[in-house]
């Protein structure tokens, strides 16, 4: 008799998650996104999956910005939330695979503390100036720094972050000496290379594809190995004298670890079914990203691939921040 209430109890607490999944969500689910509001490239992309998730769920997915030290603020609050599906977390190549190399105390370790949901869009990361620099190309901007040693400035994000690390290494690998100004979110940075204080910024084309487009930016070069199939133009840095120049980005949704498996798979199925979508695609194309769907488990091992590659990186720029 006890044996047979113990299978029948072990029965029904292997239901519950089915159960969850089946309700879920049953009620408004929290998307935070590590950086502030504005013109980044993470707030647009988060902003944009949330309307469309509410619509594909049923219920609202209320955007939360939660910004502070390179994003790794936001990625720790949704690292240590209850794991029930209703705090995610729009993830990123910054906080995610370069903080961990780059922070001594990251606060939360991203790989064994989150849940990998979908990535659902790639960012190519480009290199662009204010218009007033006498430079049209990358060479002619190397020339420039290497003329004005420690004169030229580079804005990023914050320390630590996929635009800092950008400026590093061409820094590094062009030989030239440009000195980092972070500030506390791009869109501030954005300002700042608009109006000529500071000459050039190396970030998402997300956040840069309409100033490009008015004559605001003038870009250099596309920090990925190959050129985008959304500036198909722009030559690469590395086709411009640095080669194996890379830097590239990515958006997911990722949730705390231990969230039950059948909220992962329906999260992962109404992301899938926004990315099929021209709606999505189109709007993706017109903001400089390009459609990445990734499973969670891809997701996963794409996440520990990324996290060493950029523990190379952050190596060979000696960067480490308490």
């Amino acid at each position: 008799m006890k044996k047979a209430l113990r299978i029948a109890i072990a029965v029904l607490m292997a239901a519950v998650p089915s159960f969850a999944a089946a309700d879920y969500p049953d009620r408004p689910v929290r998307l935070i996104v590590p950086y502030p509001p504005g013109s980044s490239t993470n707030d647009i992309l988060g902003r944009a999956l949330a309307l469309r998730l509410s619509a594909v769920l049923g219920q609202q997915v209320v955007v939360d910005n939660r910004s502070g030290a390179s994003g790794n603020m936001g990625s720790e609050l949704v690292a240590k939330a209850t794991p029930d599906g209703y705090t995610l977390l729009v993830g990123v190549a910054g906080p995610l695979a370069v903080g961990p190399s780059v922070y001594k105390n990251l606060g939360y370790d991203p790989i064994k503390d989150l849940a990998p949901i979908a990535m659902y869009a790639a960012v190519p990361y480009v290199l662009v100036v204010n218009p007033a620099v006498p430079a049209s190309n990358v060479k002619e901007l190397i020339a420039l720094a290497k003329a004005k040693p420690g004169q030229l400035n580079f804005a990023s994000s914050g320390s630590g972050g996929s635009p800092h690390l950008c400026g590093e290494l061409f820094k590094a690998m062009a030989g030239i000496d440009i000195v980092h100004i972070p500030y506390k979110g791009a869109g501030m940075a954005m300002i700042d290379v608009l109006s000529g204080q500071i000459p050039m910024i190396c970030t998402g084309a997300t956040a840069l594809s309409a100033h490009i487009k008015a004559g605001r930016l003038r870009p250099m070069g596309v920090a990925s190995l190959k050129r985008s199939a959304l500036m198909p133009d722009l030559p690469t840095i590395a086709e411009q004298g640095l080669p194996g120049f890379e830097v590239n980005s990515w958006s997911g949704l990722l949730a705390p670890a231990k969230t039950p498996e059948p909220i992962i798979r329906k999260l992962y199925e109404a992301v899938a079914k926004i990315i099929g979508t021209d709606d999505m695609k189109n709007f993706l194309a017109s903001v400089g990203a390009e459609p990445a769907l990734m499973n969670p488990r891809d997701f996963a091992a794409y996440l520990k691939v990324d996290t060493a590659r950029w523990a190379k990186v952050v190596k060979a720029a000696n960067l480490k921040i308490d």
